[in-house]
C-alpha cells in the first residue's frame, strides 16, 4: 500500500482558489506560529451619544460593528457592500497588499501604529489566549524570535509601518498615521484630527455642547471593557470578546520584557526606521 498524502489545508481546498494560487501557496515556507502550531458606526447624526444606552457600541463588541475585511471575504468571495454606504472597514493587511483599487482610488485610510515593544507584548498575550488548551501557551522568548525575524500575524511590523507611514506623507489627504501612544495622551486632540481627516469636523455648537467629551467617555478603554457584551459572548470568529480587553497601557512592556529583549528591539527598531522620520 502507498504512503497516504496529507490533505490540502481547508483555504486551498476552495474551488474559487485558482490553481495558480494554489501552486504558489505549496511553495511558501512553513513553520511554527503564534496561534497554530505546525501545519457602520462613523456617523454621529446617526448615533447620537445622547441616545445613551441605546447607542450600539453599548450593545455590540466594536468588532461586530466595523468588520475586518479580510474575514468578510473569507466568508464570502462575492460579498455585496452595495446596501451598506457609508462604509467603514477594519483591515490588519499591510498596504502593498491592499488591492490597487484601493491605492488608486479616494477612500481614506486611517492607520493607528504603536511603539513596537508594547505591540509585541500585547499581541504575546491576545495570541496565548487564542490557542488551544492542547497547544499550550508561547513562551516569550521564542515568539520575540519569530517577531525579530519578521515572522508576524500579518507580515514583519517594522515594513508595514514603514508602508504606511511613506503613504502617509506622500498622500496626507488619503492616509492618516496616527499613534496609539498620542491617541492615549491626547485623545481630544486626536480625536479632532480624525474628523476632520474625514471632513467632518465638529462645530462650534458641538464642542459647546461637549461632544468631544462624551465622544472620548463613551469610546474609552474603562467604558469598554466594563461592559457586560464584552465581557460575556463571542465573536462569530469563535473569539471570546473578552479577549481584546488586557490592559491597553503604554509602557506595559516594562513589566515583561528583560534588558536584553529592549536593547535588540531598540536597535532593530532605529535600523528599520533609520532616514524615515518616524520616532517613538
Amino acid at each position: 500500500m502507498g504512503t497516504s498524502q496529507p490533505s490540502l489545508p481547508k483555504y486551498l481546498q476552495d474551488p474559487q482558489v485558482s490553481k495558480e494560487c494554489k501552486d504558489l501557496m505549496s511553495t511558501l515556507p512553513k513553520d511554527r506560529g503564534w496561534l497554530r502550531n505546525q501545519e457602520p458606526l462613523g456617523n454621529r447624526t446617526n448615533y447620537p451619544i445622547s441616545s445613551s444606552g441605546d447607542h450600539p457600541l453599548l450593545k455590540n463588541n466594536s468588532h461586530e460593528l466595523v468588520l475586518f475585511v479580510e474575514q468578510i471575504y473569507a466568508d464570502n468571495p462575492n460579498p455585496d457592500f452595495s446596501s451598506t454606504p457609508p462604509r467603514l472597514f477594519a483591515t490588519h493587511v499591510a498596504y502593498v497588499s491592499l488591492p490597487e483599487s484601493v491605492h488608486i482610488s479616494k477612500c481614506k485610510i486611517v492607520y493607528m501604529c504603536r511603539n513596537p515593544k508594547d505591540l509585541f507584548v500585547s499581541a504575546f498575550h491576545f495570541t496565548n489566549k487564542l490557542r488551544l488548551e492542547h497547544m499550550g501557551a508561547n513562551s516569550i522568548e521564542e515568539m520575540f524570535d519569530f517577531f525579530c525575524k519578521g515572522v508576524f500575524l500579518y507580515g514583519p511590523y517594522w515594513d508595514q509601518v514603514l508602508g504606511y507611514w511613506n503613504e502617509s506623507l506622500q498622500r496626507p489627504k488619503q492616509v492618516l498615521f496616527l499613534k496609539y501612544e498620542e491617541m492615549k495622551e491626547e485623545p481630544g486632540t486626536q480625536v479632532r484630527k480624525l474628523a476632520e481627516f474625514y471632513g467632518c469636523p465638529f462645530t462650534p455648537e458641538e464642542e459647546k455642547e461637549g461632544i468631544v467629551d462624551a465622544i472620548l467617555g463613551l469610546c474609552s478603554f474603562q467604558t469598554l471593557s466594563n461592559l457586560e457584551v464584552n465581557k460575556k459572548g463571542s465573536l462569530t470568529t469563535g473569539f471570546s470578546n473578552h479577549t481584546y480587553f488586557r490592559r491597553g497601557e503604554i509602557g506595559d512592556w516594562k513589566n515583561h520584557l528583560t534588558t536584553e529583549i529592549v536593547e535588540q528591539l531598540d536597535k532593530i527598531t532605529e535600523e528599520k526606521f533609520h532616514g524615515s522620520g518616524l520616532k517613538f
